[in-house]
């Protein structure tokens, strides 16, 4: 029998030939031409000389050139045929499909003189594979005649695309099923996570293949829903090696381990997948002793399984224990090299993570991407930025997970143009702005101070998940937009996202910045009863926060007073925060004493007691502040502030006295502190911690980093683009009344991130209406 076989294929071959000859006397132009559809117009009537068995072999060999990717000399053929069939134009429909020419197989089939159920079904399934489910229904709706290939067509068509509906639609109206149509609309369910449905569909046919079976029981275990999967695993009439597997990898990644090993136990055969489910289920369950422990009695392992025995070394920090494994390895792939790199990249050893990066006979994009990941999170933001950029130079393409890091190390150091510059490569690489990238780039732009643009990425958003409607919701609190925040979550609340503890922290956060004292006392207690949200301490803080910010400093301590826990730092800290800002010392003493019991070391609110006493004149208690400070050995965080220019970030300190343009900067200070008197400015020389004459107070505020960072943006920034600076500490009294007026003098936009918020000032005005 091989041998017949072989001799037809050689006859059918030495045909093709024999026809091919005969062209290369006389060839034919390119396909893009329309003798083509001008020779359809010939009489299709067959001359004397020419048998059914010529044209069998012309077809044959047009099949022939269309398979092998040829299809100019498939068309030469075709126009040079003295008869042509009905197959010969299938031949060349079906050929073009296959060679990715959707537009000439449309162009053939239009032109085509006589169509038969085969030249339907093979469009219908062309306009399937380009996704073009409208026109393939339109088609299939104008079939003379339909078979079981047509009705399964429609069904593998919508299912694969999502529209599981429609596909039930066409499989109810089917006169005649098949176990294809069947299993495409039981897979299709299952798919699209219908999971419901597909078991009232199963369980209304009993006639269901072992491999039907073991889809359903699939789809019970990708949805958690072991028990439904072991009661189906143990009806099945006939179990197979998949059966098997699917139930031990199932029990072992919900972490069971105890069922799975007596399943894995009581199989009747196993193979590299069933020993592999064990040893993957083991470590991720950190279970590593009892994964080594199958992993060295494998019989046979593959890279599968060698690769989730070093993950499981990599992700419990044992790296000498994954590099023994991987050295053991017989035939490492690019999986286990990027394996090894993750590993050493997220346990901060980025040397050796580089070391295998520059060994690897090969690289993909997750290589990349794990090395930029270990970078930003390591903290060095300008070696992961650098590398993104080789990334591409190297012809990468550039993934979803290296634009993300990209993005995320951009908003740790507030680059706004290097992450507008990342944000235009996104776009030129075609991806679309899923939740993946996209969150990456909301962030980014909130924490840049552009919430305009993080707005108009957020619109862009095609899917949005509960991390894409927090990050907008913190954004605008973040920014002083309190009501615009409060839109946003009322727009959420209309949709199927159901809000978590992180959105209702955002929420009392916008209405704290904002001073909205009744919204956020409604959002608070409404958060049990509409959305089964029991209020943590995040949501305490933002409470006691709000309610000092607004003076009603004794609603705050009632609140702290019956919480169902004791009071933290933080809280203690926001109402000392509080009593700064209403000179309430008392209160203020008592919430630093709580403090200073909980985190001696906490700098930050020795300076705010100091501040409190200043305010009040209490200079000998200032003095003792120091004191206590000094004994403690606790050292006030020095302020910076830094602005970017040009792709390079310049940092400014009090009374900077090393920036190359130090004396350009300080001139024009001068300039605008005279112009700022004009309009109105005073120093708020009650803010300087020292018992000093006031022209000395004045002196000592007119230098902060902040303000020559904004003076510097001011001579460098082009007109008409906004000023953005990062400060590490809370922007000052002084500084920020002074910039409000800069703002409105030099006719700036200028945003101001410090360690609390974002200010926008604008005009002589801030975003903050001066809530802060």
């Amino acid at each position: 029998m091989q041998n017949r076989g072989n001799a037809a294929r050689l006859l059918q071959r030495e045909a093709v030939d024999r026809i091919q000859k005969r062209l290369d006397k006389n060839p034919i132009s390119s396909p893009e031409r329309s003798v083509a559809f001008r020779s359809s117009k010939k009489s299709e009537k067959k001359p004397s000389s020419v048998t059914d068995s010529d044209i069998v072999k012309w077809n044959m060999a047009i099949s022939d050139h269309m398979r092998n990717g040829r299809s100019d000399s498939a068309l030469q053929l075709f126009d040079k045929m003295p008869k042509r069939t009905t197959v010969s134009w299938n031949s060349m429909i079906s050929g073009y499909l296959g060679n990715g020419r959707f537009d000439l197989a449309l162009r053939f089939f239009d032109e085509m003189p006589e169509k038969n159920l085969v030249s339907w079904n093979v469009m219908i399934n062309g306009y399937v594979r380009n996704h073009n489910l409208f026109a393939a229904r339109q088609l299939f709706d104008k079939m003379p005649e339909r078979d079981v290939v047509s009705w399964n067509t429609m069904i593998s068509g919508y299912t694969q695309n999502g529209y599981i509906d429609e596909a039930r639609e066409i499989f109810d109206r089917m006169p005649v099923k098949n176990s294809i149509s069947w299993n495409g609309i039981l897979a299709g369910y299952i798919q699209n996570g219908r999971i419901e449905a597909a078991r009232r569909l199963f369980e209304s046919n009993s006639n269901w293949h072992t491999v039907s079976w073991n889809a359903m029981m699939a789809g019970y275990v990708r949805t958690n829903r072991l028990v439904d999967a072991r009661m189906l695993f143990d009806r099945m009439p006939e179990r197979d090696l998949v059966s098997w597997n699917t139930m031990i990898s199932g029990y072992a990644q919900d972490g069971n381990l105890t069922e799975a090993q007596k399943l894995f136990e009581e199989s009747p055969t196993r193979d590299v997948f069933t020993w592999t489910a064990m040893v993957s289920g083991y470590v991720q369950n950190g279970m590593l002793a009892e994964a080594r422990r199958v992993f060295d009695e494998m019989p046979v392992k593959n890279s599968i399984s060698w690769n989730a025995m070093i993950a499981g070394y990599s992700q419990c920090r044992m790296m000498d224990m994954a590099k023994e494994l991987f050295e053991q390895m017989p035939c490492p792939n690019i999986s286990s090299w990027n394996t090894m790199i993750t590993g050493y990249a997220q346990n901060g050893e980025l040397d050796h993570a580089l070391q295998l990066f520059d060994e690897m006979p090969n690289r993909d994009s997750i290589s990349w991407a794990a090395m930029i990941a270990g970078y930003a999170q390591g903290g060095y933001s300008e070696e992961a930025l650098r590398l993104f950029i080789q990334m591409k130079r190297d012809g990468e393409r550039l993934n979803r997970s290296a634009f993300t890091c990209a993005f995320s190390t951009c908003a740790d150091i507030a680059a706004l143009e290097c992450g507008e510059q990342v944000h235009g490569r996104l776009i030129k690489a075609g991806y679309e702005m899923g939740c993946f990238v996209g969150n990456a780039l909301l962030t980014m732009y909130c924490k840049c101070g552009s919430i305009d643009e993080a707005y108009s990425a957020f619109k862009e958003m095609q899917e949005k998940d509960l991390v894409t409607w927090n990050t907008m919701i913190a954004g605008y609190a973040r920014h002083g937009f309190g009501k615009e925040a409060l839109v946003v979550f009322e727009s959420m609340r209309v949709t199927n996202i159901k809000p978590d503890d992180i959105t209702m922290v955002g929420v009392l956060s916008a209405c704290s910045h904002a001073g909205l004292v009744d919204k956020g006392m409604g959002y608070f207690n409404s958060m049990e009863r509409d959305y089964g949200i029991t209020a943590k301490t995040q949501h305490y803080t933002c409470m006691i926060d709000l309610l000092g910010r607004a003076g009603r400093l004794e609603d705050a301590e009632a609140l702290m007073r019956n919480m169902p826990f004791e009071p933290d730092a933080t809280m203690w800290g926001a109402l000392l925060g509080a009593s700064r800002i209403h000179g309430n010392t008392r209160l203020g003493e008592r919430a630093a004493e709580r403090i200073f019991e909980m985190e001696p070391d906490n700098s930050g609110m020795y300076v705010l007691l100091s501040n409190l006493y200043a305010a009040a004149g209490r200079w000998a208690d200032v003095g003792k502040m120091r004191i206590t400070m000094r004994e403690r050995g606790v050292r006030k965080v020095p302020g910076f502030s830094w602005i970017e220019v040009k792709n390079t970030v310049h940092t400014f300190s009090v009374g900077d006295s090393v920036h190359p343009e130090k004396d350009k900067i300080y001139a024009f200070l001068e300039e605008l502190d005279l112009k700022m008197k004009r309009l109105g400015y005073v120093s708020a020389t009650k803010m300087v911690l020292h018992d000093v004459e006031e022209e000395e107070k004045e002196h000592m505020l007119k230098y902060h980093s902040e303000k020559l960072a904004v003076a510097f943006g001011i001579l460098n920034v082009p007109p008409g683009r906004p000023i953005r600076v990062i400060k590490n500490l809370r922007v000052c009294e002084d500084c920020h009344n002074a910039i409000k007026h800069v703002s409105k003098i030099v006719n700036r936009s200028i945003i101001l991130r410090d360690s609390n918020r974002f200010h926008h000032f604008d005009g002589g005005l801030c975003s903050c209406g001066d809530y802060w």
